[in-house]
């Protein structure tokens, strides 16, 4: 054990810019003690927190992101309440997918990292920011479907801008590419055709009313199955659809 002036005077010959080492030579004392001395005694100043990054500069992916956010995704404190994580569920059908989604999440999480934990059936991609409520503000207690979710006016000014990237991200989440197929009589003999068609499916109305706000914008036809579905199946949207979205992968 060592009195306070002892533990003083190692310290301040560490705050003249002296090494451990050195220290430690002269007074006898461990390093691991005067290390521990330093951060109780004098504790390193830190670093202030970095001010909120503002809107994301890639916007492309930022709005593939929030596709996949507003669909499968949340955010959830930390356990010991420094920050929080994003993590979006992708399912292990759609490897492409899954790349996609963390690439675009490294994109936007301020310290470019993501990470990826697999469990039956998926894989959350999960990223760690204390900004990620910041980044999207339609987070809150309970479920998206439950509370009212609206776009702030920077991130409607990305969607705006970049509606496919949007669409795809919601496409990715809670949507898919389908072939359907009915029958017909020609020439007295029933035939078989096929048709490719889109199916987007979330509780929210709010959510959907986002979904089709965005193919009204690039031109895509599309009818609500249901409160729940919206069907893009006519033709021409379709091959829209399959020139910029495409089939899961």
């Amino acid at each position: 054990m060592y009195d306070l002036s002892t533990r003083k005077r190692a310290l301040a010959l560490v705050a003249q810019g002296r090494s451990l080492n050195s220290v430690s030579r002269e007074t006898g004392i461990s390093r691991a003690a005067i290390r521990s001395w330093r951060e109780r005694l004098e504790p390193r100043p830190r670093m202030a927190p970095p001010d909120h990054p503002g809107p994301p500069s890639d916007e492309s992916a930022y709005a593939y992101l929030l596709g996949l956010y507003l669909g499968d995704g949340c955010i959830s404190g930390s356990p010991r309440g420094a920050g929080y994580y994003l993590r979006i569920a992708c399912a292990n059908a759609w490897p492409g997918l899954i790349d996609a989604c963390e690439i675009a999440m490294r994109a936007i999480n301020p310290t470019g990292r993501a990470s990826r934990t697999r469990a039956q059936g998926y894989v959350s991609v999960t990223s760690y920011s204390r900004h990620w409520p910041r980044i999207f503000p339609q987070h809150g207690p309970g479920a998206k479907h439950q509370r009212r979710i609206t776009l702030e006016p920077w991130q409607q000014a990305i969607v705006d801008t970049h509606p496919w990237e949007f669409i795809r991200g919601l496409i990715h989440s809670d949507g898919c590419r389908i072939t359907n197929w009915t029958t017909r009589i020609v020439g007295g003999q029933r035939k078989r055709y096929e048709y490719p068609r889109y199916f987007f499916t979330n509780l929210s109305a709010d959510i959907i009313r986002l979904f089709t706000t965005a193919l009204d914008q690039v031109g895509v036809e599309w009818k609500k199955a249901n409160a729940r579905n919206i069907s893009v199946a006519r033709k021409a949207s379709v091959a829209l659809m399959d020139a910029h979205v495409g089939p899961k992968y």
